[in-house]
């Protein structure tokens, strides 16, 4: 509905006289078009990845490494996607038009469309449970209302229900971290006559074991997400300094010009030549040497991508530098826009190992009835990074221009000490790399992703 709306926007102006182009309706029809898109896209990423990975058993060894290979898979056809939108669709709307433009994707997006509900009897499903955000909120509901109960020693005094045949192999186990949340599951005594049974209380008064546990679960995930943040903060670079740091630059290569938000094309390209490669030659060669099946496990990966995101700020930082030295030496030429396709390059590659990491790992740590929220909190990460990433620019220019100071990101680069802030970026990836490494040295999941 949105790609309806926005390609009708483009076609309208066309079709009516020149005062629509100005009109209130034709901005309506403009906005109404990205909120939908935007809406879309908030159901679309979390569960796309989620229904995905549900078609693998996760408990067959085959299946189980067609899985790491499909969380692969599913980031370089996005990136595919964006890469085609970056070339090919810009190159149709400057050199044919916006309606056509926008049209090229909408026929695609119904063709999708069309694609997705056709496989819909072949599909694996999993069993429907209630509202996830409704069931975490019973429990701290639960346990702030019982605060003032005492734990039992026995942990099994604490209520639970038996599980299905079904259900038996999935329980969750009672762990000790987190106690104030196993409160959640005291018995309340009566306060006068016979006391209800258990199973007649409400969810807001008193939970099972395995809820309690499924909100462990994702507290245990937090440290790790944290880590991500900072990440995406650091790969948000790539469409911010990296521009500002390009414009500064000599864009001439050979005959061409090239645009510094161009050369975000060597990220994009890094990752899709990037997963095949992990994918047939990496994981082999690293199954051989860790005996694990899927090469390297979860954590690992996303410790490798952390690494790399270092080395790219770093670069980034030298390459400034050089830069500045550069422009304060008027005999010196300036220095070619090509020195940023490393940072760029290093980046995507950090994107292959940690973004495709995360999203099998928050899927396979979440639980069983929460798989698309797991998924989710990888997406939300990338989306707090970009605000981190805004807030730390902020920060840093209004810090360092203090006093008439021109500081780190003025206006002129060539006035300040952008070298300084991606020093600051590489800084801060080590300590997040460091957290990162200590967080998962002590991260007990619900599976072996260690």
């Amino acid at each position: 509905m949105g790609m309806i709306a926005l390609t009708v926007s483009a076609w309208l102006p066309l079709l009516m006289d020149s005062s629509f182009n100005s009109s209130g309706i034709h901005r309506a029809v403009v906005y109404v078009g990205l909120y939908l898109i935007a809406i879309g896209s908030g159901g679309i990423k979390p569960c796309t990845s989620a229904l995905g990975a549900d078609q693998f058993d996760g408990a067959d060894p085959a299946e189980r490494v067609n899985k790491g290979s499909f969380f692969n898979w599913f980031f370089f056809s996005i990136n595919l996607g964006s890469l085609l939108s970056s070339t090919l669709l810009i190159w149709v709307q400057d050199n044919v038009g916006w309606g056509v433009g926008f049209a090229i994707p909408m026929v695609l997006t119904v063709l999708g469309l069309a694609v997705f509900v056709a496989g819909r009897k072949v599909y694996r499903y999993k069993k429907l449970e209630a509202s996830p955000l409704t069931r975490i909120s019973q429990v701290v509901v639960a346990a702030v209302r019982n605060h003032n109960l005492t734990l039992p020693e026995d942990s099994s005094a604490l209520h639970d229900e038996l599980p299905s045949p079904d259900e038996a192999n999935r329980k969750t186990a009672h762990t000790c971290q987190f106690r104030f949340l196993d409160k959640a599951a005291i018995v309340a005594p009566p306060s006068s006559g016979e006391k209800a049974p258990a199973s007649t209380m409400s969810p807001w008064r008193l939970c099972t074991v395995s809820k309690v546990e499924e909100l462990k679960m994702l507290l245990r995930m937090f440290p790790v997400w944290a880590s991500m943040v900072l990440f995406f903060a650091v790969t948000s670079q790539a469409s911010s300094t990296f521009i500002e740091q390009g414009m500064a630059m000599d864009n001439r290569v050979g005959p061409f010009t090239v645009p510094p938000a161009s050369l975000s094309i060597f990220d994009t390209i890094s990752i899709i030549l990037g997963i095949p490669v992990y994918d047939a030659v990496l994981m082999p060669l690293a199954r051989r040497v860790t005996g694990d099946v899927r090469g390297l496990s979860q954590m690992r990966r996303i410790g490798v991508g952390l690494t790399l995101s270092v080395a790219a700020m770093a670069f980034a930082a030298l390459v400034e530098a050089s830069r500045l030295a550069a422009a304060n030496t008027r005999s010196a030429a300036a220095t070619s826009i090509v020195w940023q396709a490393p940072s760029f390059a290093v980046l995507g590659a950090a994107e292959v190992f940690t973004t495709s990491g995360v999203l099998e790992f928050f899927y396979d740590q979440s639980p069983g009835g929460m798989k698309s929220m797991g998924t989710s909190l990888a997406h939300l990460a990338i989306a707090a990074g970009s605000y981190l990433s805004s807030a730390l620019l902020g920060v840093v220019a209004w810090a360092t221009a203090r006093g008439g100071a021109p500081g780190w990101i003025p206006d002129d680069l060539n006035e300040g000490h952008l070298d300084y802030f991606f020093w600051l970026m590489a800084g801060l990836s080590v300590v997040n790399l460091l957290h990162f490494v200590h967080c998962s040295g002590r991260y007990r999941g619900s599976k072996a992703a260690a």
